[in-house]
């Protein structure tokens, strides 16, 4: 062979080495372009992912939210009509203790039969009297107090001596404090 076949063929292989050696980096290149476009992909996924995750658990929260503001609402929807019939009814417990002093059997019945009437109603719509006795330890956040008179003994200080007005709530909510007297 001559020389110039063999510098021929030499030139040939570096081509062909540089070709390969070329292609080899162009694959490489492609792979990290490649992973980096997946890698990209990947955490823009992640933000999208998260994105939904936080609004969805928004969503959920307001759902819960506005399901017991709406429970609470139709729990207290009459308060005000309650509010309003509640002198009606303290009317009815002064008519009844004023009728118990007549003699009329009749009017008696009666008096009695519409005040029962006018309490299953107002219970059946959730409106409960509040309890309270005489003797019992006064409560500001359950109790108004309307006046204090000194003692009669000296085991109802700061207690409950008189219920001047019956207290009520709907629910657990109390719409109207009893109004007592308490020993100083």
């Amino acid at each position: 062979m001559s020389t110039k076949n063999k510098a021929k063929d030499i030139e040939d292989e570096v081509i062909q080495d540089t070709a390969e050696k070329t292609q080899v980096e162009q694959k490489e290149t492609e792979s990290v372009e490649e992973k980096d476009e997946l890698t990209l992909a990947q955490e823009a996924v992640a933000v999208e992912k998260d994105k939904f995750l936080r609004l969805f658990a928004e969503f959920e929260n307001y759902k819960k939210r506005t399901s017991k503001e709406r429970i609470e609402l139709f729990k207290t929807a009459g308060q005000e009509v309650l509010q309003a019939l509640l002198p009606v009814l303290d009317d009815f417990d002064r008519a009844g203790k004023e009728i118990e002093k007549s003699e009329d059997e009749a009017l008696k019945q009666g008096i009695t039969l519409i005040q029962n009437k006018l309490t299953d109603i107002l219970k059946s719509k959730g409106l409960e009297q509040v309890e309270v006795n005489t003797a019992d330890v006064f409560d500001a956040d359950i109790h108004e107090a309307i006046t204090q008179i000194p003692a009669p003994s000296d085991d109802l200080k700061g207690k409950i001596i008189d219920v001047v007005e019956k207290g009520y709530k709907l629910g657990d909510k109390i719409i109207r404090y009893p109004k007592v007297v308490t020993g100083n």
